[in-house]
């Protein structure tokens, strides 16, 4: 008897190419298309299991126009595909990002989204179907690891679209029971493989937004969300001296540049956000290097991680590890000591330590 997967189906190319790929190794595949987005609703047709979806132009992973696509490619394939509401779920992931940025933080759903939801409920849902392992269509790799139960979590074969970072945080007793059927390929294949085998989704382009700020108006979404807030204040030097007025700091990150609304002789970043005071500080380049950073919240996906040890980290999805040394001061804190300076770490990102392509574990910037 075939063993059964479900399949997070996004209507997107990669995850629409993963069924392909799945079913061809012979896997009993369903599909799952995990509804999450909450404006204007519409009813996505095509079964008794339809469900309100988002209704939108311009959408990331969860709009009607994705359910469709994503329904017929299971048509296609001829899998089962179910279409699951998770509204009450996701509430908790626009929850913690209105409060990271009212904390004058800068949140990162898409991990939360992958612990609480993708890898959380898909794999819940999963065992009331009977299935053996859940699948997704990111780009990352699972290995297995000499002399360990569990395999291990490496990087995409394609290093311009790897998304291990953003997988740091499953529960590791998950990865025996997880398969990412397109890390082993690049994404010119993945299109490829979709034309061959008929896919009309083959030139879909990715979806850029977080799929509840479609039009990527992080302000104007915590406003809708959370009601009005006083978050206006001070843009301030480094040195304290007042230079301008922000209309809400929640509208900045660290390391940002543009979009400031001042005028200087030179570039000029936002260093560091106080929720407290609502003041922006902004300053040059080099007042962004840091050698250091604290991280709390650890997830570690491998056994018994030493008290000390070295390593490549990122501090955010595109950077580029950097050789470093991690102390772990306590059992759910690090830090991370970077052998040359980093620049606009943000406190809510992430800090993932890796070995060579492995991905050892993380935590969250404080």
């Amino acid at each position: 008897m075939a063993k059964r997967v479900v399949l997070a189906m996004s209507g997107g190319v990669d995850s629409s190419v993963a069924a392909h790929l799945l079913r061809n190794d012979g896997y009993e595949v369903i599909g799952l298309f995990m509804r999450s987005g909450v404006h204007e609703e519409t009813t996505c047709a095509g079964g008794s299991d339809a469900l309100p979806i988002v209704a939108s132009h311009k959408q990331g992973c969860c709009s009607a126009s994705d359910a469709a696509d994503a329904r017929r490619v299971a048509d296609a394939l001829d899998i089962p595909f179910h279409a699951v509401n998770f509204r009450d779920a996701f509430g908790r992931i626009k929850d913690y990002f209105a409060d990271e940025y009212l904390s004058g933080r800068t949140p990162n759903p898409c991990v939360m989204c992958n612990n609480w939801l993708k890898f959380g409920k898909l794999w819940d849902y999963a065992r009331q179907v009977g299935a053996e392992s859940i699948a997704t269509g990111h780009y990352a790799r699972l290995v297995s690891a000499e002399g360990e139960e569990r395999p291990a979590l490496v990087r995409g074969v394609d290093d311009s679209k790897d998304q291990s970072y953003v997988l740091f945080g499953l529960d590791r007793d998950l990865l025996s029971r997880v398969q990412f059927p397109v890390g082993e390929y690049n994404k010119t294949e993945i299109r490829d493989i979709a034309r061959e085998v008929g896919c009309r989704l083959a030139e879909k382009p990715d979806s850029q937004e977080i799929c509840f700020v479609p039009d990527q108006d992080y302000a104007g979404f915590i406003r809708r969300y959370r009601g009005e807030f006083e978050t206006a204040g001070e843009i301030v030097d480094t040195a304290g001296n007042v230079v301008g007025q922000h209309a809400g700091y929640e509208q900045f990150t660290i390391g940002q540049r543009k979009g400031l609304g001042i005028a200087f002789g030179s570039p000029r970043y936002v260093v560091s956000i106080n929720a407290d005071s609502k003041q922006v500080v902004i300053g040059e380049r080099e007042d962004l290097a840091c050698h250091e950073v604290v991280a709390d919240r650890l997830n570690w996906l491998i056994d018994d991680p030493p008290s000390k040890f070295r390593c490549r980290a990122k501090i955010r999805y595109l950077h580029q590890p950097a050789e470093a040394e991690v102390q772990i001061t306590a059992v759910d804190r690090m830090t991370v000591h970077f052998d040359e300076p980093q620049y606009g770490v943000a406190p809510g990102q992430a800090v993932v330590c890796y070995d060579d392509d492995r991905v050892l574990g993380g935590g969250w910037i404080a």
